[in-house]
């Protein structure tokens, strides 16, 4: 019984972690999908990879959620690079980002290497940085997962180079107290720490998940480091990302409808986020974007659309 406790624990600070698209996107009307490119900004001496699909100074940049990397928005760029520029970056210890223990060597005896720490705040300059490197001036940042933290806290310190926020069964809020937060960090430093994310993993899953997908969520977990994963946890844990300031841009959730969330959700969210457009899906699980691509993609334009975020 303690075990499944702190299973359904695990699960609930990672949550932390139908539509048809306008005349305007007709068959007969799509444009072809850019050739992506490859790069790496450089962050702190490391490098953090993000794909480019497109130009233009403004952009839509997708940001993965806990050790996932770029591929869990496979669904999402054919069909939103036909439209928009599109960045999907690794955040830092994930994909093919690098994924340092340590910001720099020892200088003496005395003076150790200082722990990485793989924060909200340094995944926000990471987006930050990316976008620098790619000659981006103003983002829509769409986040999954944890990558709802990163995206406020990215707006907390770029509130000019934002121009509205996605997110993707991310919260707001938090969803744990400290001595909780405490005990999955615990978790995650034991030695059976992978197994417990694979049985956390399957609890999110929803029935629309092929064989095929689940297995790349856990390849982009099993490729992310344990050093990686507990600091980004605590990174999630730290009090000072959850507050009362608003996001004054224009926002869209779309959350998957589960007993994670509680019932005043909306009303939560709208607190903090006045300008938003908000979505419960029914019969989908956490990745609720692989689950549903094709209604999650026409939402996402259908938005941007509305609210004339991004030029075409």
């Amino acid at each position: 019984m303690k075990i499944r406790h702190r299973l359904f624990l695990l699960a609930t600070a990672v949550l932390l972690t139908g539509a048809t698209l306008t005349q305007t996107h007709t068959a007969s009307a799509q444009p072809k999908t850019p050739k992506p490119k490859s790069r790496f900004a450089k962050l702190d001496g490391a490098r953090v990879h993000y794909v480019n699909y497109g130009k233009g100074d403004d952009a839509l940049v997708l940001i993965h959620g806990w050790t996932q990397d770029a591929d869990a928005w496979r669904d999402q760029i054919p069909e939103l690079a036909k439209h928009y520029r599109v960045i999907a970056l690794d955040l830092p210890g994930h994909g093919k980002s690098d994924k340092p223990r340590f910001t720099n060597e020892p200088v003496s005896k005395d003076q150790p290497a200082k722990p990485f720490v793989y924060s909200m705040e340094h995944f926000a300059r990471a987006v930050e940085a990316v976008m620098r490197d790619a000659k981006v001036k103003r983002a829509v940042l769409a986040g999954h997962s944890m990558g709802t933290p990163v995206a406020r806290q990215f707006y907390r310190k770029y509130p000019d180079k934002t121009l509205g926020i996605i997110i993707v069964d991310g919260s707001l809020r938090s969803f744990g107290n400290k001595e909780m937060m405490d005990q999955m960090v615990t978790n995650l430093r034991g030695e059976k720490y992978r197994e417990q994310i694979d049985t956390m993993f399957r609890m999110m899953f929803g029935g629309g998940l092929s064989a095929e997908t689940q297995q790349r969520i856990k390849a982009a977990t099993a490729n992310t480091p344990q050093h990686v994963l507990i600091s980004a946890f605590e990174g999630m844990a730290d009090p000072a990302i959850w507050g009362e300031d608003k996001i004054n841009v224009p926002v869209l959730a779309i959350l998957a409808k589960n007993p994670f969330f509680p019932p005043n959700v909306e009303e939560s969210f709208r607190s903090v986020a006045p300008k938003m457009e908000f979505h419960l899906w029914d019969g989908v699980g956490h990745f609720l974007m692989m689950e549903k691509p094709t209604e999650f993609n026409a939402a996402v334009i259908s938005w941007l659309d509305k609210n004339g975020l991004l030029k075409k």
